[in-house]
């Protein structure tokens, strides 16, 4: 039976066809009902989007008093592979964070590392974050928040040994929509406010906001996290729209398409779901995906991350 998502179904269906592309969305509402999915269920390569229930997990144990988010963390390019111990190192021209990486051989507190990891997508801050929270802990996170076993953080961010010895980090629309979800509704069994507040005001400040974000009507709230490499685009976002319901948008592209093309692209999605759930009727219906330079507004990447 047609739905009013039936015409965007159509068209996903169309760009996926050829069997070298999977785009999976999910729609819901801050209770984690499903409005409307997209082969929400397909696993992806997670990139940067595992930096999210990381963050989650930092502020639980903060609140658990296990942590001190005013504790200083030696800031350091050196890490031990989850796979045998082998050191391995980040590389600076695959990041965007240069505020940490000059912080080398000093110290930054946990707060900060959690602050960039979200707003900078910062690939140090995450591994460094990483080794004071725990993997245990992530996966805890993702366990309570309901996520299928599809959604694994099993590593830090080049982690080349680990990666080779299929080790990885892999997400679904669904999962990352479900873990949004509970962020907004302050979930008690995340630790309710004091560990989801500071977390949605964080996602809040994210500065790369070129493919949600980019589609929604200019200053539309929100608070989301996105992660890219080349072929991989996703972005989870909560929308708080003045006088209306919140609602989560989750959109994950594994797809042939450069950086620029594929964040519009996740744009246009985003656009077209918008135009269907708060559009006036007569307004412009769904167009053609149309991916280039210029379709997506938002803040410069400079390199790959969360690899």
């Amino acid at each position: 039976m047609p739905t009013p998502f039936s015409e965007i179904d159509a068209r996903l269906d169309q760009v996926t066809s050829s069997g070298n592309a999977v785009v999976s969305v999910w729609l819901g509402d801050v209770d984690g009902r499903s409005r409307w999915a997209h082969d929400a269920l397909a696993p992806h390569y997670a990139a940067s989007t595992m930096k999210l229930p990381l963050v989650v997990a930092a502020f639980r144990r903060a609140v658990r008093g296990e942590l001190d988010l005013a504790q200083p963390v030696r800031v350091t390019s050196t890490f031990a592979s989850v796979l045998d111990g082998s050191p391995f190192a980040l590389d600076a021209d695959d990041d965007q964070d240069p505020e940490t990486w000059a912080a080398i051989g000093g110290t930054c507190t946990v707060a900060e590392l959690a602050e960039r990891a979200i707003t900078e997508s910062s690939n140090i801050a995450t591994n460094l974050l990483i080794d004071v929270v725990g993997l245990a802990e992530v996966a805890e996170v993702l366990r309570l928040t309901g996520c299928s076993p599809a959604t694994v953080v099993a590593r830090g961010i080049e982690d080349v040994r680990a990666r080779e010895a299929g080790i990885t980090n892999t997400v679904t629309a669904s999962d990352l929509g479900l873990l949004m979800a509970a962020v907004a509704r302050r979930e008690p069994a995340l630790g309710g406010e004091p560990v989801l507040g500071p977390v949605e005001e964080l996602l809040s400040r994210q500065v790369h906001v070129d493919q949600v974000p980019a589609g929604l009507p200019e200053g539309t709230p929100t608070a989301s996290k996105s992660g890219w490499i080349p072929g991989v685009s996703h972005d989870v976002a909560l929308v708080r729209p003045p006088g209306q319901p919140p609602f989560v948008l989750a959109v994950c592209t594994t797809i042939a398409l450069d950086e620029v093309e594929a964040a519009a692209f996740v744009a246009g999605i985003a656009r077209d779901v918008w135009l269907l759930e708060h559009a006036e009727p007569g307004s412009t219906a769904p167009g053609a995906y149309a991916a280039g330079p210029g379709a997506a507004a938002g803040a410069p990447r400079s390199g790959g991350t969360g690899r």
